[in-house]
């Protein structure tokens, strides 16, 4: 060190504290289950794919066992606007009629999942692809309210095809089709699964990862950590929450209500989001607690005490 030109020295030694300071964070991670509903611009663009590869690998590698669900709405929506088949949302989520649920079948189970595996498995992780249905890891009946045609509800998870897998180092990654006790298939909604997956899964952290830099607070700026009330406060506000947004804060605090200790919404389009968020003090999205009044406050997500950022 003592040779290098003092540039080069104090970058290097930059590198290192960068290191140094994940260090407490792998630490408290290792061990646990992180459930991430991966979707929009990171799974879709490939430059930046492959860093999200490259954060899962990241995380198997300290000892964390990531469980991968995907979304793919908007690649449903284009296939079936190339068929012709029109797309309808009510509250984010899709109105799925039989020939809606063959392309969403077709392009989640199929070639996404394919797609999203194929990438891991470049990136040096040992991923596994599934749907709900494979091993009866979702079942599913049709949701009545309001009722949307084959869209379905989680009715139980069965973790132990999810377990089989991480016990052997694999990743699961799933799409979120999944069926009734009768064999009917049922398009479920990719946030919801990932929620209900780290329930069963007794997760640590569950993290969406979106096209959105986390929830938005009314002055245009972004909301660093709210707590589990604050979301429903939220979600009560007609016009507060963009559409696509409801189910992901939903299934938030059906999760922190079950006993997961953080959920943290993450900008999928900024390169190595996820290890930002989970491994730096100051994270990248929204982190939501299940108790505001007794968490970190707004704008600090990390004290060692009180294990903001870590859980």
């Amino acid at each position: 060190m003592k040779d290098l030109p003092p540039q080069i020295r104090e970058r290097t030694i930059a590198k290192a504290r960068i290191l140094i300071e994940a260090l407490p964070f792998m630490q408290e991670h290792r061990g646990k289950v992180v459930v991430i509903k991966y979707g929009g611009a990171a799974m879709d663009r490939a430059p930046l794919a492959r860093p999200f590869a490259q954060d899962v690998a990241l995380l198997l590698h300290s000892g964390i066992s990531p469980v991968i669900v995907h979304g793919g709405g908007p690649q449903v929506t284009e296939m079936s606007t190339q068929l012709g088949i029109e797309t309808t949302f009510v509250d984010g989520l899709r109105v799925t009629d039989a020939a809606t649920l063959d392309v969403a079948t077709m392009v989640l189970a199929g070639k996404l999942n394919t797609g999203v595996v194929s990438n891991l498995l470049s990136g040096d992780v040992p991923a596994v692809g599934l749907s709900g249905v494979d091993g009866g890891l979702l079942l599913a009946r049709r949701q009545t309210a309001p009722d949307l045609g084959f869209v379905g509800e989680v009715v139980s998870v069965n973790a132990g095809v999810a377990r089989t897998l991480m016990d052997r180092e694999y990743v699961p990654v799933v799409a979120s089709i999944a069926m009734d006790e009768f064999g009917q298939a049922y398009n479920v909604n990719a946030d919801v699964v990932a929620a209900e997956l780290a329930v069963s899964l007794g997760a640590e952290k569950l993290v969406f990862i979106n096209d959105v830099p986390g929830v938005i607070g009314a002055g245009g700026d972004l909301l660093s950590e709210l707590g589990a009330q604050e979301v429903l406060d939220l979600l009560a506000e007609v016009d507060a929450i963009a559409g696509g947004m409801i189910p992901k804060l939903e299934s938030a605090v059906r999760a922190l209500k079950a006993g997961i200790s953080r959920v943290h919404l993450v900008d999928g389009r900024v390169e190595h989001g996820l290890v930002l968020e989970l491994f730096t003090p100051e994270g990248v999205g929204t982190m939501i607690t299940p108790d505001a009044a007794t968490g970190p406050t707004s704008g600090d997500h990390f004290d060692p005490e009180s294990a903001g950022h870590v859980g």
